[in-house]
């Protein structure tokens, strides 16, 4: 199996249920986003599992095509950059996420977007068996 298809299949089906998950429960997770935001060590911890995460993608796979693997190499990228943010600037890290993640429509906005970014995974990944080698 094809290395991006093998990092679409762990990271699309994950996405979706982050992405169902907010939008059946939205207070919960802006509730959630609210307490996170006032712990350093909570900001901390999630931008060393976003840089290792990120990391991780790039170095199984960062190649830049012109199909649906190209999500695989900029997810990779957001994790990196948004677990570098977290670490070394993780005040403005905490305001951002005040400012954007504020309220309920905020939340199903990401909702939606994590939803969507994990369907397309799942299924680009998992629409058809697989070649050896690919």
């Amino acid at each position: 199996m094809a290395v991006p298809v093998y990092i679409a299949r762990l990271a699309g089906p994950i996405l979706v249920a982050i992405g169902v998950g907010v939008l059946l429960n939205l207070q919960h997770y802006v509730d959630l986003v609210e307490e996170a935001v006032r712990s350093p060590t909570l900001i901390y911890i999630a931008g060393l599992l976003a840089l290792t995460g990120g990391l991780a993608i790039l170095n199984a796979y960062r190649a830049w095509t012109t199909d649906w693997c190209v999500v695989v190499t900029i997810l990779g990228w957001l994790m990196v950059i948004g677990g570098l943010f977290r670490i070394v600037l993780p005040r403005l890290t905490a305001g951002l996420a005040n400012t954007v993640y504020s309220g309920p429509l905020a939340m199903s906005i990401a909702g939606v977007i994590t939803l969507a970014v994990g369907g397309y995974l799942s299924f680009e990944s998992y629409r058809r068996e697989q070649k050896s080698g690919e």
